[in-house]
């Protein structure tokens, strides 16, 4: 069975140690900061007595540390932890830190790989992670969306690879949410293009296990995504409902019950992404973003809605708007009667939260990105341009307390992350440089953080959750599920009798819920379903069967794709060609031109795929194609007319290329074989030649890579502005 991996050691964790061995847990302080929006996920801190001038000069620096990012840090444990990029070209890779809040010492880091994604260099570790105040334990979204769970020591406890395993799609902008966690689930969101009724590309959340990383719940609220974004979500209770409220890459704002992914309300209001975060006084829910509305030309609003409603809300469920407010990449902060928001341009500005008024303005800076942090009475905010300020807030008029110049004017020390406050200190980072600002000892009160206790109901049983959902096993092999049942609200109630059954699958489900593949049905993909008193819910699943599979198509419908693929729904079909059948990246939409898709599991290892492949040529232009096997890809370049072996497109240091002319209209035969070696490293090898032909002896394109990848699914890739025919796809252990 393909569960999530699990790790048991401290492999691939680099310690750094001083003078000890083992390091030193503290307590979880209620005071922490677990989460990138704070304990609260408003922006908002109850630390009181804080610095309200400093200096990185000395004056109530605790100490600093040489470690940029562009993201903000988290304090839990005795640990300061932030999330950046690492190494340069080939040795590129994200990781996150631990500092000792002591004294600022680096503790450890662990190192993670980024794969078949289009996020660049320069944009790696933009998310920050989540830190559980009951357990220690750390949640990290990469953004090559790996998602890993680590001990307070480093030691990683499961990983998740989210492009292979849900088509999660990573873009140029490298926009990446940070998780948050509710009861048993860390919850992250994302554009992704699976298989089924998730094949088509939408924004869609996702619920997994703290525990192993299993997946509990996928939701898909809206509708077409124009945009990755990185609006992380608040969680709160209103009107008796346990809302998840985020920004979607669709241009809205979505509500959902955390624990069954439910959705509750949407707010439609942009024609892009929204990338803000949501904050809420009481009943309404305070929104912004920075692109055209809907409706109009005009870019930018700041509004209060109504956050009680359900379904799609339109104007009747806005209190006050402001249009022409351009808030689309920090986040706003409740002080009371106020709300401040800053936007783009680095103005930072209060309104009255009944009407909307606005009450003054401060320019911070040029650009913006930071969010604004409440606590002890006084703003913490800083800027692109280094500027990092100090702000004694009023209702007509903000005093500066402290404001200091990070690097210099000409060159700055950038702040694109927000302030995190514990310990009475403020902890920020720059792209060069984290601070502790405030006592030399930090100020933690010791005493146990109880976990939250999630409400529960004895009303009528409106949902049915069937976790675990969206695995791949293999056939014979027994999965157990289980069935948790909700009311209107999303409270969990009692247990009762449930009905189960198969849809789409062919094989046997006990009465505990307990499913075994038909192992003469080969691949498969259906769900497992559960009815009680008329409610259902279901859990979805893959069966492929173990290596060698092979696929030629033909008895596949035309005009249909491999139900168990993700990502090629859509973006594929089966056709006739000259008598034979065969699979063909269409053209007909430019958003989906380029398409990674992945045939298999994702913690697949020492094997090789092979797959014949042919293109068009229109107007000078010709496509790329290409397998992929274990995290790397052979792809034939049309237009350039080489053949090249790559891991990670964007870093171009790392992929090799060889010319190799091909022709239009022609078959060719692809071979990628790539195995872990004995010393530690993997290679990679490859050959193509004419179909027609026979296969070379020697291995045409070959590498090892600096940052090994040890698993991976096998799958195609096509760049089709034209279409690209595949045709017996073969994969097999070495």
């Amino acid at each position: 069975m393909t569960r999530p991996t699990l790790h048991l050691n401290c492999l691939g964790v680099v310690a750094i140690l001083a003078n000890v061995t083992v390091f030193s847990i503290s307590v979880a302080s209620a005071n922490d900061w677990p989460d990138w929006r704070g304990p609260n996920r408003d922006g908002t801190s109850p630390e009181t007595g804080l610095a309200t001038s400093w200096s990185p000069e000395g004056e109530n620096l605790a100490w600093r540390a040489p470690y940029g990012g562009r993201s903000t840090p988290i304090v839990g444990s005795g640990h300061v932890y932030i999330q950046n990029a690492v190494g340069e070209g080939e040795t590129r890779q994200e990781r996150l830190l631990a500092f000792d809040t002591v004294n600022g010492e680096l503790l450890w880091q662990h190192r993670f790989n980024i794969y078949l994604s289009d996020v660049p260099p320069h944009r790696v570790g933009w998310a920050s992670p989540v830190s559980d105040p009951v357990t220690g334990y750390l949640y990290v979204l990469g953004v090559g969306g790996s998602l890993l769970s680590l001990t307070a020591n480093g030691a990683l406890r499961w990983e998740r690879s989210l492009g292979e395993d849900f088509g999660l799609i990573t873009t140029h902008g490298g926009r990446t949410v940070s998780p948050v966690l509710d009861g048993n689930l860390v919850i992250i969101s994302g554009l992704s293009s699976g298989w089924g009724s998730q094949a088509v590309g939408r924004h869609r959340f996702m619920a997994f296990d703290k525990d192993n990383g299993e997946t509990i719940w996928v939701s898909t609220p809206g509708g077409r995504a124009f945009d990755t974004t990185y609006s992380t979500p608040i969680i709160t209770n209103v009107a008796g409902t346990r809302l998840l409220i985020a920004g979607g890459g669709d241009g809205a704002v979505h509500a959902l019950q955390p624990q069954t992914g439910q959705p509750v309300w949407k707010f439609p209001m942009s024609k892009r992404g929204i990338n803000a975060g949501v904050v809420l006084a009481g009943d309404r829910a305070f929104v912004s973003h920075s692109e055209e509305n809907l409706g109009t030309n005009e870019m930018g609003l700041l509004a209060a809605i109504d956050a009680t409603r359900t379904g799609d809300l339109g104007s009747d469920a806005v209190t006050w708007q402001i249009a022409g407010f351009q808030g689309g990449y920090a986040s706003p902060v409740i002080d009371g009667d106020r709300i401040y928001q800053v936007d783009n341009s680095a103005n930072l500005a209060a309104f009255d939260i009944s009407s909307g008024a606005k009450l003054w303005e401060l320019n911070i800076g040029t650009i913006q990105r930071a969010s604004p942090v409440l606590a002890d009475g006084n703003l913490y905010i800083g800027s692109v341009t280094g500027r990092f300020f100090i702000l004694e807030p009023g209702r007509n008029s903000v005093q500066i307390l402290s404001e200091v110049q990070l690097g210099t004017v000409d060159i700055p020390e950038e702040l694109i992350g927000s302030a995190a406050i514990a310990d009475g200190r403020v902890y920020i980072v720059t792209d060069q440089t984290l601070y502790a600002i405030g006592p030399k000892g930090p100020r933690v009160e010791h005493h146990l953080t109880t976990p939250p206790v999630l409400p529960t109901s004895n009303d009528p049983v409106v949902h049915v959750r069937v976790s675990p959902t969206e695995l791949v096993i293999e056939p014979e092999q027994p999965v157990s599920f289980r069935a948790d049942l909700f009311d209107t609200h999303g409270r969990r109630v009692p247990q009762g009798d449930v009905t189960w059954g198969l849809d789409a699958l062919e094989g046997t489900i006990t009465s505990n819920g307990e499913f075994v593949a038909n192992p003469n049905a080969g691949a498969q993909a259906g769900s497992v379903t559960v009815t009680t008193n008329n409610v259902s819910g279901s859990a979805r699943l893959r069966v492929i069967p173990t290596l060698p599979n092979e696929y030629d198509f033909e008895a596949d419908a035309i005009g249909s794709s491999p139900t168990h693929w993700i990502a090629s729904t859509g973006k594929f079909e089966v056709r006739d060609v000259n008598g034979n059948r065969v699979f063909v990246k269409k053209s007909d939409n430019p958003f989906t031109r380029r398409a990674r898709v992945y045939s298999g599991a994702s913690n697949l290892s020492d094997y090789t795929i092979e797959a014949d492949v042919s293109a068009i040529r229109r107007r000078r232009q010709m496509g790329d194609a290409g397998v992929n096997a274990q995290r790397h890809t052979m792809v034939l370049m049309g237009n350039h007319q080489r053949l090249e072996l790559q891991t990670w497109q964007p870093e171009t240091v790392r992929t090799i290329a060889i010319p190799f002319a091909w022709e239009p209209d022609t078959w060719y035969r692809l071979k990628l074989n790539v195995a872990n070696l004995d010393d530690g490293n993997v290679r990679a090898r490859g050959k193509v030649w004419p179909r027609n032909e026979a296969e070379p002896v020697d291995w045409t394109i070959q590498m090892v890579d600096a940052n090994p990848h040890r698993l991976g699914s096998p799958g195609i890739y096509a760049n089709a502005p034209f279409e690209i025919f595949f045709d017996n796809v073969r994969v097999y252990k070495d």
